[in-house]
């Protein structure tokens, strides 16, 4: 495999591999994980990042749990620390309940487990496809595109969510151009999303978190699509920290913006956005950039690493099952 030829993630046996998202753009390494532990610590350390890939992930580490362990106990006990690596992605959730619940009374619970991870890859393939195909008929000729954070094929197979049209539009010979903004304080959208752009050869910039609105006053902008890491019932949206003022400024300016997620990211349990929990990270994610310090040493930091986008804010959510209004969302269970 090399850098034209790739996938965020997949197995062989037992072993699950994935592309080191740290190391992008600069280096393209593969690592191998063995162990469900060695897979949900590299959820938690973000070596693999975007909800699709981060709920893969924690199929098969539930998965490599049921090839370690074989008690209710001590399979529960995996259970509870893949699930504490990443708090806020709902597609984390859905895939170890998800494995759990298909392989425990399973006549071979590994073989099981493995298979049922496998195919919620497989389904994220033919979603993300779906939502492009979808999303892409938004997209007209000569569009200026804003996206945030990175939801592309390294965030969800196939490929991906928020890129999903972009891509789709791409493939459709259609003039587009894509502002991909930084994403502080990780750089998802300098480093991952501009990485996946230049690889499709899908013309880009990169532009600072705060010029998005320039733009928008500029009218280069004509449509925003941003991915999700949580989708209450209500339709309010946890994704990553920056999206809910992104959200503002298309609404100020009369820009459309669309999430789109598979309905694997709904929370059916969650009634409104004030209910999803927020993953709170380290300062040195905000004060360094690397082990670069770029900021006050003596100054503290806070590092909320999502933000939740009120439905009313929100044009429409594109799902595998349609275009819907966000308050359809909990009709979609």
């Amino acid at each position: 495999m090399n850098n034209k030829d790739w996938t965020a993630i997949w197995r062989e046996g037992r072993t699950v591999f994935i592309i080191d998202q740290t190391k992008l753009p600069f280096h393209f390494e593969i690592v191998e994980l063995h162990t469900y532990i060695a897979t949900a610590n590299a959820i938690r350390d973000m070596l693999l990042r975007g909800a699709g890939t981060i709920g893969v992930a924690a199929g098969y580490a539930m998965a490599q749990a049921f090839a370690e362990y074989s008690t209710k106990k001590e399979l529960e006990k995996a259970k509870i620390y893949i699930e504490s690596s990443r708090p806020t992605a709902q597609n984390l959730f859905y895939a170890t309940r998800r494995v759990y619940q298909e392989a425990r009374n399973a006549e071979h619970p590994e073989k099981k487990a493995f298979e049922t991870a496998d195919d919620i890859l497989y389904e994220d393939e033919i979603h993300s496809r779906t939502m492009g195909e979808l999303g892409a008929e938004l997209i007209k000729d000569g569009f200026g595109i804003l996206t945030h954070c990175n939801a592309g094929k390294l965030a969800i197979q196939g490929w991906g969510s928020a890129l999903a049209p972009i891509y789709v539009a791409h493939e459709q010979g259609k003039n587009i151009f894509v502002y991909a903004d930084e994403t502080r304080p990780r750089l998802q959208g300098a480093q991952l999303t501009a990485w996946e752009l230049q690889q499709a050869g899908i013309p880009h910039a990169i532009i600072a978190d705060n010029a998005a609105g320039y733009f928008m006053q500029q009218k280069k902008i004509d449509i925003v699509f941003v991915g999700a890491d949580r989708i209450a019932c209500n339709g309010d949206v946890a994704n990553k920290i920056g999206t809910y003022e992104k959200a503002v400024l298309a609404k100020e300016n009369n820009i459309p913006f669309y999430v789109v997620a598979p309905c694997s990211t709904i929370d059916f349990a969650c009634s409104c956005g004030k209910n999803i929990p927020i993953e709170e990270r380290s300062a040195d994610e905000v004060k360094k950039t690397g082990n670069v310090l770029i900021a006050n040493a003596e100054s503290d930091a806070l590092n909320p690493a999502f933000d939740v986008t009120s439905a009313k804010y929100i044009t429409g959510i594109i799902t595998e099952k349609g275009i819907r209004k966000p308050e359809e969302m909990g009709t979609l269970k």
